[in-house]
């Protein structure tokens, strides 16, 4: 096999949801300082063949990519942290990879033979891991989903087993991403949970390289070398990843000080190269002391009970405050309390509303009451996806004289379908990965805000939608005010809107959030958290 390309493995043990995404997109964000070219890719063990449809109460967010892939949002935090742009190849299911061994068996790809886990779905594992030195990357680092032990991430550890012996050690490195956790009645700090992780994974074969232990106190020397002993890691191997006080962009800095990518260069035997992280220390340090004033910014959505399920979105408010130094503040409110409250109790304190995407009706009165009071009392408003579609709404029926407007996807007997489902989408029957998705062109119209944020007049934008504005509505909402500044190439689909007798209404049909950066914010939320901030000092 080709040596040329590293490949570092990250599992997590004892408990889920201890941060191995953040861990891996900091790793790669400290490679790619060293002048390493990095590669991403998630291995998630759950059958469905993507999360595009799942509930975002079960999976967060779906995160999307240029080239049209529904993935989990670990991927924002690869793309956000270190730059990589994610594509298909950067996320796996076990029902995306059994999909594709059942596909061949039917069509006699395995001459008559038994089909078995081992070694046919392990091969179809080793295949995607491998197929990313197409990449052009000198390291790839896979996260594997789960923890060590589940049924479900056995035949990805397998699969890791098998490739560390065909690569050689030198070129397939493990990090295990463990807890310690803190009894707060004894005052002390356990390391046997993370002793019995390790042991799982030496029971599979594999002993890791490095140890990174999740912590909310500090470790003592007694737990590097006990882990050390019991886990077969080298006490210089043992990493402590304590809780961050301000920002999750402090971790690659944390990690950063203990050595940690130094560490992997050397399991590799490559080069260290200089480490800058100058920019990132500075972004830090603009995140840690805000100094410039305060932004309160109210976001409307149905899933608030989760946040990971609007991710993105709080990732690129508090890139667009960071930059221009602001103390940003975020009031999360469930749509449907705007049912049934006085929307003045709940957002007539906000610099800034921001409603945005989401499929079906519940909730959806509430969205509309949080367009109409950024309206009408003129508070920054940003619409996304169908925040955008909630905007159009609004304008038909408060401003058009159309009061029984709606979406077809809400009221297939609405006599005013001022939102419609897309021709490509009608005869549509399967419901995964079969939406509008990835990157589309848009073309800005002069004069327009969105211009005037984007400072050009060509963009690509990712999309995620079935349903799209009614282009027979577009002369009638034009005269109640609303104004059309961004198209498709072909003037077909309505991709931005605004008010010009509003301070600042624009709202897209595109997903802006995933584009956004920690160290280059994206336009349009800079100039919605400018707006706000501008409007609360007026």
């Amino acid at each position: 096999m080709d040596g040329s390309v590293k490949h570092l493995f990250i599992t997590g043990g004892v408990v889920s949801s201890l941060g191995k995404g953040i861990t891996a997109a900091s790793v790669a964000l400290l490679l790619k300082q060293r002048g390493y070219k990095v590669f991403l890719q998630k291995l998630d063990p759950y059958l469905n063949v993507d999360p595009g449809t799942m509930s975002p109460f079960q999976h967060g967010e779906v995160y999307v990519t240029d080239d049209g892939a529904e993935t989990d949002l670990d991927l924002g935090h690869y793309e956000r942290f270190a730059g990589v742009v994610c594509t298909r190849q950067s996320n796996y299911t076990s029902g995306r990879i059994y999909s594709a061994v059942i596909q061949r068996e039917r069509q006699g790809g395995y001459l008559g033979g038994t089909v078995q886990v081992v070694p046919h779905i392990t091969d179809e594992i080793k295949k995607a891991i491998l197929s990313c030195a197409d990449t052009g990357a000198d390291i790839v680092i896979t996260e594997i989903g789960g923890t060590a032990g589940d049924i479900e991430s056995s035949p990805f550890l397998e699969a890791l087993r098998q490739l560390r012996v065909e690569l050689g050690s030198d070129n397939a490195v493990f990090v295990h991403l463990t807890l310690l956790p803190y009894l707060s009645a004894s005052g002390e700090l356990k390391t046997k949970p993370a002793q019995q992780s390790a042991g799982i994974m030496r029971s599979i074969g594999i002993i890791p390289d490095v140890l990174i232990c999740r912590t909310e106190v500090a470790m003592e020397e007694e737990h590097f070398r006990k882990l050390s002993l019991f886990c077969g890691v080298a006490r210089t191997a043992v990493i402590e990843e304590k809780d961050v006080k301000n920002s999750i962009y402090e971790v690659p800095l944390d990690l950063a000080k203990q050595g940690l990518d130094s560490l992997i260069l050397g399991k590799f035997n490559l080069p260290e190269n200089r480490l800058d992280l100058s920019q990132w220390k500075a972004m830090v340090a603009r995140t840690v002391n805000p100094d410039c004033g305060k932004v309160k910014i109210a976001v409307v959505g149905k899933y608030m009970a989760l946040r990971d399920a609007y991710k993105s979105i709080f990732e690129a408010l508090s890139h667009g405050a960071i930059e221009q130094r602001l103390d940003l503040r975020v009031k999360c409110i469930e749509a449907e309390d705007l049912q049934n409250r006085d929307p003045e109790e709940l957002l007539g304190r906000v610099d800034g509303i921001l409603v945005p995407g989401g499929f079906g009706y519940r909730g959806l009165d509430g969205k509309m009451e949080a367009v109409k009071f950024a309206r009408e009392n003129d508070i920054p408003f940003f619409g996304i996806c169908l925040g955008m579609q909630c905007a159009a709404i609004d304008t038909a029926r408060n401003k058009a004289g159309l009061p029984e407007s709606n979406s077809l996807e809400f009221d297939p007997e609405t006599p005013h379908p001022v939102i419609s489902l897309m021709d490509e989408q009608k005869n549509v029957v399967n419901k995964g990965g079969t939406m509008r998705l990835g990157a589309y062109p848009c073309i800005l119209e002069e004069g327009s805000r969105a211009l005037e944020a984007y400072g050009t007049t060509d963009v690509s934008e990712r999309h995620r939608h079935r349903f799209e504005f009614n282009n027979q509505y577009r002369e009638i909402l034009e005269k109640a005010g609303l104004r059309f500044t961004g198209l498709s190439p072909d003037g077909n689909l309505v991709e931005v809107i605004e008010r010009p007798d509003h301070c600042w209404f624009v709202a897209v049909q595109f997903h802006p959030e995933f584009k956004s950066r920690p160290l280059n914010p994206h336009p349009l939320f800079r100039a919605f958290i400018n707006a706000a901030f501008r409007g609360k000092q007026k």
